[in-house]
């Protein structure tokens, strides 16, 4: 019987600020590798070992067992991830995607399921990308009603340059930190991270950033995300905003709603300083401040009265 992730959660949640030293186990777990293994999509692109899951599925009690006992004595090495590339608007030779070999994938899989567990009881509202029951769909919403019900008239949208290839891999160890003690755990994801990239029959090392295409990138963005904006967002931006302030991120992505200009303006001063703080940056031409809303009629006439 696998072990039951869900405990984790319970765990996370009666303690918020515990540092979590006994995880690796889920990962290493047979029955759990199975589940992960039944979940895996087998129509998916192959790595550059060319094994399908079918193809795995054939001695699959054996590959198991074999996956198993190389996690437990940290005896697994993730192999490279073959690089490919998707059509995307405004670039000629599209979006980068790094494809794991199947058993990566497996592992990739577990170390998800274990994380997700520990940080969504963290994660705050405001963050709506790759999360459990939140969508794209939903942060419009969101973004709509705030904008028609509050009194917000100055919008900041924003996106981050190159976000998931300049992960910085030291700070993310730090926030990591925050809520995993589990040496083994953070050294698998530090391998993973590390296993490199084969495009034209060459391997590149990686030395910062976190593979789009990776199963494990997107929750790992989350937690850098988490503490690098969402955190500084509610504990310093919005408590001191004189008026309205809300922000919405959908992975790289972000919103922020203010109800003063002065305020959206300050915001995007010293957003600039934060990302630096943290080896990020902003994407000017995906960047603007304007105005809108319906309540900015009103706060023009208060402006001109005042």
């Amino acid at each position: 019987m696998a072990t039951d992730t869900t405990r984790i959660r319970e765990y996370a949640v009666a303690h918020p600020d515990a540092v979590m030293t006994s995880l690796y186990h889920h990962v290493t777990d047979e029955d759990n590798l199975r589940t992960c293994f039944d979940e895996l999509d087998g129509a998916k692109a192959k790595g550059i070992d060319g094994v399908t899951k079918e193809m795995y599925r054939k001695h699959l009690e054996e590959n198991l067992h074999d996956l198993s006992s190389r996690l437990k004595r940290m005896g697994y090495r993730p192999q490279p991830k073959r690089r490919t590339y998707i059509p995307k608007q405004g670039s000629e030779k599209g979006r980068p995607l790094a494809i794991s070999v199947f058993e990566d994938k497996i592992v990739e899989l577990a170390v998800k399921r274990v994380l997700e567990q520990v940080y969504e009881p963290k994660f705050l509202q405001s963050s709506y990308g790759y999360r459990e029951n939140r969508s794209p769909h939903q942060c419009i919403d969101a973004i709509g009603k705030t904008i028609q019900q509050k009194r917000v008239n100055h919008i900041v949208e924003a996106d981050i340059r190159s976000f998931f290839d300049r992960l910085n891999w030291e700070w993310l160890g730090k926030f990591l930190r925050h809520r995993i003690g589990d040496e083994r755990l953070l050294r698998l994801i530090t391998r993973m991270l590390k296993a490199g990239i084969m495009e034209d029959g060459l391997t590149k090392a990686s030395e910062e950033g976190a593979p789009q295409g990776s199963i494990i990138s997107p929750i790992l963005s989350n937690v850098y995300l988490h503490y690098v904006l969402d955190l500084w967002f509610e504990k310093r931006v919005r408590p001191n905003a004189k008026g309205e302030a809300h922000l919405f991120r959908f992975a790289d992505d972000f919103l922020c709603a203010f109800q003063f200009k002065d305020e959206a303006e300050a915001f995007e001063r010293n957003l600039k300083d934060r990302l630096e703080g943290f080896a990020l940056e902003i994407a000017p031409e995906k960047t603007r401040r304007m105005e809108y809303g319906p309540y900015r009629e009103f706060t023009n006439y208060r402006a001109r009265r005042l």
